[in-house]
Protein backbone atom coordinates (compact mmCIF):
# COMPACT_ATOMS: atom_id res chain seq x y z
CA UNK A 1 0.00 0.00 0.00
CA UNK A 2 1.05 3.17 -0.91
CA UNK A 3 2.27 6.23 1.82
CA UNK A 4 -0.14 8.69 0.14
CA UNK A 5 -2.93 6.23 -0.24
CA UNK A 6 -4.53 7.70 3.04
CA UNK A 7 -3.44 11.01 2.03
CA UNK A 8 -5.80 13.66 1.60
CA UNK A 9 -7.15 13.56 -2.35
CA UNK A 10 -7.43 16.93 -3.85
CA UNK A 11 -9.29 16.72 -7.52
CA UNK A 12 -8.90 19.77 -9.66
CA UNK A 13 -10.00 20.35 -13.08
CA UNK A 14 -7.95 22.15 -16.11
CA UNK A 15 -8.49 23.00 -18.81
CA UNK A 16 -6.31 25.64 -20.19
CA UNK A 17 -7.41 28.93 -19.13
CA UNK A 18 -6.18 31.15 -16.53
CA UNK A 19 -9.19 30.43 -14.09
CA UNK A 20 -8.04 25.99 -14.35
CA UNK A 21 -4.41 27.20 -13.72
CA UNK A 22 -5.45 29.30 -10.70
CA UNK A 23 -7.24 26.48 -9.54
CA UNK A 24 -4.47 24.23 -9.82
CA UNK A 25 -1.95 26.49 -8.22
CA UNK A 26 -4.58 27.00 -5.30
CA UNK A 27 -5.21 23.10 -5.37
CA UNK A 28 -1.40 22.61 -4.85
CA UNK A 29 -1.04 25.26 -1.87
CA UNK A 30 -3.97 22.73 -0.05
CA UNK A 31 -1.94 19.80 -0.86
CA UNK A 32 1.27 21.01 1.10
CA UNK A 33 -0.87 22.61 3.88
CA UNK A 34 -2.59 19.50 4.20
CA UNK A 35 -0.35 16.60 3.14
CA UNK A 36 -2.39 15.47 0.13
CA UNK A 37 -1.83 15.09 -2.92
CA UNK A 38 -3.37 16.27 -6.00
CA UNK A 39 -5.31 14.67 -8.99
CA UNK A 40 -5.03 16.85 -11.96
CA UNK A 41 -7.89 16.27 -14.24
CA UNK A 42 -8.54 17.33 -17.89
CA UNK A 43 -11.33 16.48 -20.14
CA UNK A 44 -12.46 16.39 -23.57
CA UNK A 45 -15.11 15.11 -25.94
CA UNK A 46 -15.16 14.46 -29.32
CA UNK A 47 -16.11 17.28 -31.85
CA UNK A 48 -19.42 14.69 -32.70
CA UNK A 49 -20.70 16.12 -29.31
CA UNK A 50 -21.29 19.41 -30.75
CA UNK A 51 -23.99 20.62 -33.39
CA UNK A 52 -26.67 19.09 -34.91
CA UNK A 53 -25.04 17.24 -37.60
CA UNK A 54 -24.20 13.47 -37.91
CA UNK A 55 -21.48 12.10 -36.07
CA UNK A 56 -18.33 13.57 -36.73
CA UNK A 57 -14.89 11.71 -36.84
CA UNK A 58 -11.80 13.75 -36.16
CA UNK A 59 -9.18 11.69 -37.60
CA UNK A 60 -6.43 13.99 -36.91
CA UNK A 61 -6.93 14.14 -33.06
CA UNK A 62 -4.62 12.05 -31.26
CA UNK A 63 -4.89 11.05 -27.46
CA UNK A 64 -0.93 10.53 -26.89
CA UNK A 65 -0.45 14.02 -27.91
CA UNK A 66 -3.20 15.69 -26.03
CA UNK A 67 -1.78 13.72 -22.75
CA UNK A 68 1.65 15.09 -23.84
CA UNK A 69 0.58 18.36 -24.68
CA UNK A 70 -1.95 18.12 -20.83
CA UNK A 71 1.39 16.76 -18.92
CA UNK A 72 3.63 19.82 -20.92
CA UNK A 73 0.60 22.28 -19.52
CA UNK A 74 0.82 21.05 -15.94
CA UNK A 75 4.73 21.41 -16.36
CA UNK A 76 4.41 25.06 -17.38
CA UNK A 77 2.51 26.08 -14.72
CA UNK A 78 3.68 24.38 -12.16
CA UNK A 79 7.17 24.11 -12.98
CA UNK A 80 9.63 20.98 -12.16
CA UNK A 81 9.82 21.03 -8.87
CA UNK A 82 6.32 19.89 -7.20
CA UNK A 83 6.25 20.40 -3.38
CA UNK A 84 3.46 17.69 -3.49
CA UNK A 85 2.48 14.40 -5.59
CA UNK A 86 0.87 15.27 -9.10
CA UNK A 87 -1.13 12.72 -10.65
CA UNK A 88 -2.33 13.78 -14.40
CA UNK A 89 -5.51 12.05 -15.23
CA UNK A 90 -7.07 13.37 -19.11
CA UNK A 91 -10.05 11.60 -19.44
CA UNK A 92 -12.80 11.48 -22.27
CA UNK A 93 -15.94 12.73 -21.72
CA UNK A 94 -18.09 15.72 -20.56
CA UNK A 95 -15.99 17.77 -18.12
CA UNK A 96 -18.88 18.39 -15.65
CA UNK A 97 -19.33 14.27 -15.39
CA UNK A 98 -15.45 13.75 -15.29
CA UNK A 99 -15.12 16.36 -12.11
CA UNK A 100 -18.48 14.98 -10.73
CA UNK A 101 -16.89 11.25 -11.19
CA UNK A 102 -13.10 12.28 -9.95
CA UNK A 103 -14.21 13.94 -7.11
CA UNK A 104 -15.89 11.01 -5.57
CA UNK A 105 -13.97 10.21 -2.17
CA UNK A 106 -11.90 13.29 -2.41
CA UNK A 107 -11.65 15.92 0.44
CA UNK A 108 -12.22 18.93 -2.27
CA UNK A 109 -12.72 19.81 -5.73
CA UNK A 110 -11.27 22.87 -6.82
CA UNK A 111 -12.54 24.26 -10.31
CA UNK A 112 -11.42 27.35 -12.38
CA UNK A 113 -14.68 30.18 -13.01
CA UNK A 114 -14.93 31.57 -15.70
CA UNK A 115 -15.53 34.90 -17.26
CA UNK A 116 -14.73 37.10 -19.75
CA UNK A 117 -16.58 40.33 -19.56
CA UNK A 118 -17.44 42.72 -16.65
CA UNK A 119 -20.98 41.03 -16.32
CA UNK A 120 -19.77 37.28 -16.61
CA UNK A 121 -17.35 37.79 -14.37
CA UNK A 122 -19.87 37.84 -11.62
CA UNK A 123 -21.58 34.69 -12.71
CA UNK A 124 -19.94 31.46 -13.03
CA UNK A 125 -19.06 28.77 -15.44
CA UNK A 126 -21.74 26.18 -16.50
CA UNK A 127 -18.89 23.29 -15.45
CA UNK A 128 -18.10 25.43 -11.77
CA UNK A 129 -22.35 25.82 -11.36
CA UNK A 130 -22.68 22.32 -11.57
CA UNK A 131 -19.46 20.52 -9.65
CA UNK A 132 -20.98 22.94 -6.85
CA UNK A 133 -24.46 21.74 -7.46
CA UNK A 134 -23.73 18.25 -7.37
CA UNK A 135 -20.39 17.44 -6.28
CA UNK A 136 -19.96 14.80 -3.13
CA UNK A 137 -17.43 16.75 -1.76
CA UNK A 138 -17.15 20.68 -0.72
CA UNK A 139 -16.26 22.66 -4.05
CA UNK A 140 -14.05 25.69 -4.22
CA UNK A 141 -14.39 28.01 -6.80
CA UNK A 142 -11.24 30.15 -8.09
CA UNK A 143 -10.98 32.84 -9.90
CA UNK A 144 -8.11 33.76 -12.44
CA UNK A 145 -5.59 36.33 -10.88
Amino acid sequence: MDANDSAPRIVVGVDGSPSSYAALRWAIRHATLTGGVVDAVGAWEPPSHYGWSAPVVDTSFDENLAQQRFADELDEVLGPDRPVEVRERLVLGDPSDVLLKAARGAEVLVVGSHGHSSFTRALLGSVSTRCAQHATCPVVIVRPQ
